[in-house]
């Protein structure tokens, strides 16, 4: 049948029908979606992890037992995976397994722009990049195979435009999921030195096998239209050559981006007068051409920066202005803030009031860093806050640690703040730290984790319990505040900070935007008390404006939290 998916709809789809048994992923932008589709299928077994590095573990142990498995993940999320990810190429597989990874050229919704390719050359890995849904769906489903075949993880590189554009996929009749018998094998598969050693000449193998079909195979495809000008591409830069240059010149569409072909692309060029090399991000196919002695085009003319358009190539071979549906120049910028009610900002707003120095984490409560809060310090990587501040006050001594605090949230701390927390405790700063308790995975769109009580499927679970948790990770003063609260925060961070221990602050209440959570009615500005000291405006709630030189709520949005109200000094907020 024909459908009109999105990428990651299509990957799932693909998946499915591939014969997936389990999947295990931690939620990403752009990734998120895969894990979302592949849990509405009652046939396969669908979790969420706690982070990445399990997610791989547990697709590993389900191909280990036989069946076929999968995880799904955002770029930076496989520097998490990298520590199995690479043992895994050793190892090899039994049931076939397949690691979805989503770029983010541009930075959309990422905190670096990293080329995943260098991540399946480095591991000797078979990498496979989809071009549109339809791509993303014969890529996946056959990723399965090319593991079992070739005893090894795939790799299925996507980016954002092509997981989150959508295409018509025709799909097929799914292969069924089937558990293959699980034999011991103690060389294969216990990784310690006298068994890797072994195993190393088989990846190399292997790697000069996946070369001999990336000369000829399904997923690297040759247009020949021009002998004047040749084009090697992939992925979504494909999509803009084709529209701009159409039939005009010759293209090789590189769709296993590892291991790169030799003798394909050296018989392409020979056929070209001219040679381009057209891929976003890193020049990884431009140098494995310059590697081959062979002159070409590439980054001299196209950015190693941020994402193509049809504009880029247009102009890159003098078209003039290509004309796009983009409205960027007409549309006023919006900045990113956080949502009217946002349970963060009242604690934000007493850090940014006490002038202390906020380590951050990664979240929607990042967005403390903008104006008017202007709360963070810094924003690393997953659970970098909690290690960070340790670091910090080992640093700078006692006194900052009066002055200093880590932010992480709830789903940011299962994921990756636990260990960090361990390291406060255990090597003893006076160090304190805030989890910020949503309830949810907001960033990401609301998926659960191990500290809502629900699974993927919604279905009631274990709960993790935050304040024992942290306890019994050695911090004996912890304690819980409703961040509505702007009195109780302030008590809470100073007598926190003043202590001579290790403390944990937990900033307890649902994100707004849940369907659990019921507005309350919404706040109003009395016009004649209005001073227009404009304090209201100082924790940048969307809310409120000015207007006509007094505080003005917008009742659509405001959800009565309240926290203005404690600002104004002239009860002109009721």
């Amino acid at each position: 049948m024909k459908k009109l998916m999105i990428g990651n709809q299509a990957v799932a789809a693909g998946l499915h029908d591939g014969g997936l048994g389990v999947v295990s992923s931690y939620p990403g932008t752009p990734s998120t979606e895969i894990t979302e589709f592949l849990a509405k299928y009652d046939d396969i077994h669908s979790e969420w992890a706690p982070n990445e590095k399990v997610a791989c573990e547990v697709a590993f142990g389900a191909s280990l037992a036989g069946a076929r498995s999968a995880c799904a993940m955002k770029h930076v999320g496989l520097n998490v995976a990298a520590d199995p990810l690479f043992t895994l190429s050793y190892t090899g597989v039994n049931g076939g397994m397949v690691i979805c990874v989503a770029d983010d050229p541009a930075m959309h919704s990422s905190q670096n722009e990293q080329d995943s390719r260098h991540y399946a050359i480095a591991s000797k890995i078979p990498m496979l990049e989809p071009a549109d849904s339809q791509e993303a769906y014969s890529f996946a489903k056959a990723a399965f195979e090319l593991s079992e075949k070739y005893d090894t993880p795939v790799l299925l590189r996507m980016c954002t435009r092509i997981a989150h554009s959508q295409s018509i996929v025709e799909t097929e009749e799914p292969v069924g999921a089937v558990v293959k018998d699980y034999e011991k094998n103690p060389q294969k598969y216990i990784m310690m030195p006298g068994n890797a050693i072994k195993r190393h000449p088989i990846v190399e193998a292997r790697t000069e096998a996946l070369r001999e079909l990336a000369e000829d195979c399904a997923y690297n495809t040759l247009e020949m239209n021009s002998d004047e000008v040749g084009i090697i591409t992939s992925g979504c830069s494909y999509l803009y050559v084709k529209e701009v240059l159409g039939d005009s010149a010759s293209i090789l569409k590189i769709g296993m981006p590892n291991p790169l072909p030799v003798k394909l692309i050296k018989e392409f060029a020979q056929k070209v007068k001219k040679l381009y090399v057209i891929e976003e991000l890193d020049p990884v196919i431009e140098n494995h051409v310059r590697a081959l002695g062979i002159d070409v085009v590439g980054k001299d003319v196209f950015s190693i920066l941020g994402e193509f358009s049809q504009a880029t190539i247009a102009k890159a071979f003098k078209m003039g202005e290509k004309q796009t549906i983009s409205a960027d120049s007409v549309i006023p910028a919006r900045p990113p803030m956080m949502c009217a009610g946002c349970p963060h900002r009242g604690m934000y707003y007493v850090l940014a009031k006490n002038k202390i120095t906020v380590l951050g984490d990664i979240g929607c409560y990042t967005l403390g860093a903008v104006p008017p809060l202007n709360a963070l310090d810094s924003t690393l990587c997953m659970g970098a806050s909690v290690s960070g501040l340790h670091g910090f006050n080992a640093a700078r001594g006692a006194d900052t640690e009066k002055k200093s605090v880590a932010v992480i949230g709830d789903s940011t701390f299962m994921h990756s703040g636990m260990t960090g927390l361990v390291n406060v405790a255990y090597n003893a700063t006076n160090s304190t730290v805030i989890i910020l308790d949503n309830s949810i995975t907001g960033m990401t769109g609301h998926q659960q984790n191990p500290t809502t009580g629900y699974n993927i499927k919604g279905d009631p679970t274990a709960k993790v319990d935050l304040e024992a948790l942290c306890k019994a990770l050695g911090i004996n003063r912890v304690r819980v505040v409703d961040p509505y609260d702007l009195k109780a925060c302030e008590v809470a961070v100073k007598e926190e900070l003043a202590a001579e221990e290790p403390s944990v602050i937990i900033s307890r209440r649902p994100c707004v935007l849940l369907k659990s959570v019921k507005p309350l009615p919404p706040l109003k500005v009395e016009a004649d008390k209005c001073k227009s000291c404009k304090r209201c405006m100082s924790m940048g709630c969307p809310a409120i404006s000015f207007k006509d030189g007094k505080a003005k709520i917008d009742s659509t949005l405001c959800v009565g939290c309240g926290v203005c109200k404690q600002l104004c000094a002239f009860d002109a907020i009721v």
